[in-house]
């Protein structure tokens, strides 16, 4: 989603009556590439331009291509080869031993099938979506064209082929449960018709509970990642804007009133780090009933242990979900000391989480690097190397 904003607010800016534009779209890989179906770029005629496609491999030419397609007004699909026995027609070795299709769309705004049209419906919404896209038709009109559907079942559309988008519509509403995107390939009337299919999920949301130094490097890396971030304590002093100048929201708010004065969606994640016991602990019996699929507690163990003795006096039970939502100690493994690590080892776990990966080394990652997992409970290797080495050494 942060690309999405980075392109609509550069797209804002720019005075058509000097320029054009076009924006770039990978929508179809085999093998590997630096990034990953649904990767973009905004170009614009005078050579500058904001996201990426690649590495910086494909974007000199992808501007070239593009400037005929600001001439020409009319979308079109550039497939690249960047194996190494086929991608001396670029000019370079670029190895990365994938074929890459991109999409490449004028952007007129005057012109209502203007692809930002759908940029800024996906930003308001602030839902997950299901947009398809087609890329390869026998009729070059039907480029570029679009579907976008919502849970709700609401629809935005430019297709001309009711029975093309019925087909689509299918396969867009499995997305939600999938969460897979991916090309497919439809038939109808004697077309074959390309399309790429993306779910499109709402950037994250950060909670940051407690306002101390700590508090203040978790906040930047995580604005730097394009989420919105909120620093709430219940001290004013800890919340000046001078300490979190990044910030989206600085909320001074009484731990009674959390969940009142917040709204925590499944794109929200919660981070306890105030260092005072008793506010993190009436703050995460707050959180108990949210919808928070992350909540992170800084601390040692023990303190985290200690409330869950206080809450069986109280007779609160966590559930199972609980246990899988609620990470203390914060943060992954990676040998973090000083605040700015701290930080990288918490935002680095959120992450993971948001995208179902474990946060273990690619390198003994047997399936593609970009690809989401779709079962939570998948671990890498060294993972099942620590827990071996566990077993050996108390049977020992």
């Amino acid at each position: 989603m942060k690309e999405f904003r980075t392109i609509l607010q550069e797209y804002k800016k720019i005075d058509f009556s000097q320029r054009k534009a076009a924006l770039a779209t990978v929508v179809k890989v085999r093998g590997s590439s630096y990034r990953s179906p649904g990767a973009r770029m905004l170009i614009m005629d005078d050579g500058k331009w904001v996201g990426s496609i690649s590495g910086g491999c494909l974007e000199g030419d992808a501007l070239r291509k593009a400037r005929q397609v600001m001439t020409d007004k009319q979308p079109v699909t550039v497939t690249y080869d960047t194996r190494e026995e086929s991608n001396q027609n670029l000019g370079i070795g670029l190895g990365c031993n994938g074929v890459i299709d991109v999409l490449i769309e004028p952007v007129d705004p005057a012109d209502n099938d203007n692809p930002t049209r759908f940029f800024e419906s996906i930003i308001k919404m602030n839902a997950p979506v299901a947009l398809a896209t087609i890329f390869s038709h026998s009729n070059p009109t039907a480029i570029g064209k679009k579907l976008l559907i919502t849970p709700g079942a609401t629809k935005l559309h430019n297709l001309e082929d009711d029975e093309l988008e019925y087909l689509i519509s299918a396969d867009l509403e499995k997305l939600f449960d999938s969460k897979k995107s991916e090309a497919k390939v439809y038939h109808t009337q004697g077309n074959e018709t390309e399309v790429f299919i993306e779910m499109i999920q709402p950037s994250v949301s950060l909670i940051i509970f407690g306002g101390g130094f700590d508090a203040r490097p978790v906040s930047q890396l995580a604005k730097s990642l394009g989420w919105e971030v909120t620093i709430t304590d219940e001290c004013v002093a800890h919340i000046a804007p001078l300490f979190f100048p990044t910030a989206d929201n600085l909320s001074l708010c009484h731990r009674d009133f959390v969940d009142r004065d917040f709204h925590i969606t499944p794109y929200t994640a919660c981070v306890l780090m105030s260092h005072n016991y008793e506010y993190d602990r009436d703050v995460l019996k707050k959180l108990l009933k949210s919808e928070a699929p992350y909540i992170g507690i800084l601390g040692p163990r023990k303190r985290f242990d200690k409330m869950l003795s206080d809450f069986s006096r109280e007779g609160i039970t966590l559930s199972s979900k609980d246990a899988h939502r609620i990470h203390s100690p914060i943060g992954l493994d990676i040998g973090a000391e000083a605040p700015d690590e701290i930080a990288v080892s918490i935002i680095a776990e959120i992450q993971s989480k948001f995208s179902n990966r474990s946060g273990g080394f690619l390198k003994y990652r047997t399936g593609p690097i970009h690809q989401r997992d779709t079962a939570s409970d998948q671990v890498f290797k060294q993972v099942y190397l620590h827990e071996l080495e566990e077993r050996t050494a108390q049977s020992s």
